[in-house]
């Protein structure tokens, strides 16, 4: 297993969808939601509209994740469930 990525399961609950992703750790949570937001207008042919004011929450503490921050200086880990509102 690579080192530098750790397994995710994000939900995104106006799409009502569920998708495991690897994510870099050593990337801004920013820079990772902004990529994810445009994978998902890709794949629900646009569906789906990124709101500037979305962002991640843990799934287990209601925790807003900072954007500013690298995803290794963060609480994520494998198998953390995160929610995209």
């Amino acid at each position: 297993m690579n080192k530098n990525k750790i397994l995710i399961e994000l939900e995104i609950p106006l799409i009502e969808k569920k998708y495991d992703l690897f994510i870099p750790i050593n990337k801004k949570v920013g820079t990772i939601k902004k990529l994810i937001e445009d994978a998902l207008v890709e794949l629900t042919d646009n569906a789906y509209t990124p709101k500037e004011d979305c962002n991640f929450y843990s799934k287990e503490t209601g925790e807003i994740y900072d954007v500013n921050k690298n995803v290794r200086d963060t609480d994520l880990k494998n198998g953390s469930r995160i929610i995209l509102i």
